[in-house]
């Protein structure tokens, strides 16, 4: 486990604005209570409550990740409307204690889905 510091800074902050996910013609995610984590020299992640996220859409996979300032990642496939996104989602579940506010939130890769529509 690595720490965030100088040479690798994170910091996570309420996202500030609504924040929407589309795929295959339907809202995935719907948000007020966002969180963008930004990483390094990274673009900013918002990372979305399970709670705000229409579930029964995602399918758990197989595929995992680690980061070692963050710890394990989860996947989830999205199927919605006649189309499927392998590994569109991410989430850590268990989280190091760094980054602890992000446990069981989601995150979504923008070139995997449709749209992540902010504001």
């Amino acid at each position: 486990m690595k720490q965030p510091g100088p040479d690798h800074p994170i910091t996570i902050e309420p996202g500030g604005a609504r924040v929407r996910v589309r795929f295959g013609n339907r809202i995935i995610a719907d948000t007020t209570k966002a969180l963008t984590l930004r990483e390094a020299n990274y673009p900013g992640v918002y990372y979305i409550p399970r709670d705000d996220a229409d579930m029964s859409l995602l399918q758990r996979t197989g595929h995992a990740s680690h980061c070692p300032y963050k710890g394990d990642a989860s996947y989830f496939t999205i199927v919605a409307g006649g189309h499927r996104a392998d590994n569109a989602v991410w989430s850590y579940e268990q989280p190091f204690p760094a980054v602890a506010e992000i446990k069981e939130y989601l995150a979504f890769y923008p070139k995997r889905v449709d749209a992540i529509e902010v504001g």
